[in-house]
């Protein structure tokens, strides 16, 4: 069943019994001597797309790395298709890890090559493809993401919308069963965030992917996900569908949902969190 771009909380209910493909058990991380995450429990199911959202510097970037094996618990456990992340060798992991798309946020294009050659990227590390089939398959996804006839253009000439959709290409270049997303709205204008949002759905429904996304946009949020769980203070407070959490009575949930400016999450915290947000948001 195709669903529009908005229309998340029903395909959700539909679809509620679908198994966990990530399940994150009782996760405690330190960095510095600070706790950043404590006792933090997610599953996230196949084929819907789940939002972690919460102030600067609580931990959400963290989540997704701890995801994919970079960093290590110092407590708890993830597992992904009932693979404990933090057990497998480095044969394991990289292999893992080449089934796992990622869109940083900005994109992270590589400035010196042309648009056809930043998607191709992973193709030519990880396969043995033939350059036609290489060719083929780059041509596909920039058509998906509606970028034909844009390959041999550079980084620099493209807007930051269309450079969030090189991006998205060469993430699902290599037909990942998960994407995670780190904040893939920061710094575009409404109509190319509504853009990203909706191709996000429409390739996360096509190619039957399961995407995880990291992000300050509750706006957005309300319109594209299936799932949210919200971080505060190193504790996942609040988690449902966002429709429902807007409308939470929880003091701290409503405060971040709705954009309060008076609440439990003091300005202060987030100004003292969010100097470590490239690496702990």
């Amino acid at each position: 069943m195709k669903r529009e771009y908005g229309d998340s909380v029903s395909w959700q209910r539909e679809n509620s019994l679908h198994d966990p493909i990530i399940c994150i058990n009782n996760l405690v991380f330190h960095r510095d001597g600070n706790v950043v995450l404590d006792d933090v429990s997610m599953e996230i199911r196949r084929g819907s797309i789940v939002a972690i959202m919460g102030p600067s510097g609580v931990g959400k970037t963290t989540i997704l790395r701890l995801i994919t094996g970079q960093l290590q618990p110092a407590d708890g456990s993830i597992e992904v298709n009932g693979e404990l992340v933090s057990a497998m060798s480095h044969r394991d992991l990289y292999k893992f890890r080449k089934g796992v798309g990622v869109l940083l946020q900005n994109g992270a294009l590589f400035t010196d090559l042309t648009v056809f050659e930043n998607v191709a990227t992973p193709l030519r590390e990880h396969t043995k493809l033939s350059e036609q089939d290489i060719t083929d398959r780059v041509m596909e996804k920039l058509d998906s993401v509606g970028l034909s006839g844009t390959q041999e253009l550079m980084p620099h000439s493209l807007s930051g919308g269309m450079a969030r959709r090189v991006a998205l290409a060469r993430a699902v270049i290599m037909n990942p069963e998960i994407v995670l997303f780190d904040e893939p709205m920061t710094g575009l204008d409404p109509i190319a965030m509504s853009t990203i949002g909706r191709l996000i759905r429409e390739t996360n429904d096509q190619l039957g992917l399961t995407s995880v996304i990291v992000t300050h946009n509750v706006a957005q949020m309300k319109k594209l996900v299936d799932h949210c769980y919200i971080l505060a203070s190193a504790k996942l407070i609040a988690e449902g569908s966002p429709q429902l959490l807007t409308k939470s009575s929880d003091p701290s949930v409503d405060q971040f949902m709705n954009g309060r400016v008076e609440g439990p999450i003091s300005f202060k915290y987030q100004q003292n969190q969010g100097g470590g947000a490239a690496q702990s948001s």
